[in-house]
């Protein structure tokens, strides 16, 4: 059973603190596998020695991802909403659960793979939606790590932030995937920032805008 007080203290630390560094990042989209349908995973692009924390969403930022084009999300009955329900122990036997859509920082499966541990965890997020194949939308709540959960740290510059597969998705996220996001994290000094309504896709999807009314909202630029 989750214990919700201390969640709830460790999410209002995570999205309460941030201070006005002007660290830049953005997302990234990569298509990795097409056996049950477009697998994409999606990634925060960071500078070297950075890391997100949180992806969240409150009543000034709202969080939604959804597939694109009227189809929906592939869930396999073996996985679950997080990366913590994704027991890559399962893949010889049911190798569609690696296909599972699923929120995540950084670790892929329960395991952490390729982190150590995988201590993710989640408030205020109803994920019944996602489960059934829908979106996943709030205004208030978080898939989140402590600061000192080595899987918040960057590869290569980026994070990842979970997997979708899209049944019948054409491999084109800009058609299969919707949404915005919000994200916190700390920079290499340390330094803790937001990036704040971000679409997932390369060009949003106009029904994700007309949802959310997220026009005008700008993205930060990386710094140099």
């Amino acid at each position: 059973m989750m214990k919700t007080i201390g969640l709830a203290g460790a999410a209002c630390t995570l999205i309460g603190t941030a201070g006005a560094s002007a660290d830049a990042i953005g997302i990234s989209v990569e298509l990795v596998d097409s056996s049950q349908g477009s697998t994409y995973r999606v990634y925060a692009e960071v500078e070297d020695g950075d890391r997100i924390d949180a992806v969240f969403g409150n009543s000034t930022n709202d969080l939604m991802v959804g597939a694109g084009g009227g189809l929906s999300f592939y869930q396999n009955g073996l996985g679950g909403a997080t990366s913590l329900s994704i027991n890559s122990a399962f893949f010889p036997l049911a190798p569609s659960v690696e296909w599972d859509s699923y929120v995540t920082i950084g670790s892929l499966y329960a395991d952490g793979y390729p982190f150590g541990s995988n201590e993710l965890k989640t408030i205020g997020i109803d994920f019944t939606s996602f489960e059934a194949g829908g979106s996943i939308e709030s205004n208030n709540g978080s898939w989140f790590v402590t600061p000192v959960d080595p899987q918040g740290g960057e590869i290569g510059g980026r994070v990842l932030l979970g997997q979708f597969t899209v049944l019948n998705g054409t491999g084109d996220a800009a058609h299969d995937l919707a949404g915005v996001i919000n994200v916190q994290g700390k920079d290499a000094d340390g330094n803790t920032f937001q990036s704040l309504g971000m679409s997932i896709a390369p060009i949003p999807a106009p029904g994700a805008i007309a949802l959310l009314g997220v026009a005008g909202l700008a993205g930060r630029r990386r710094r140099r």
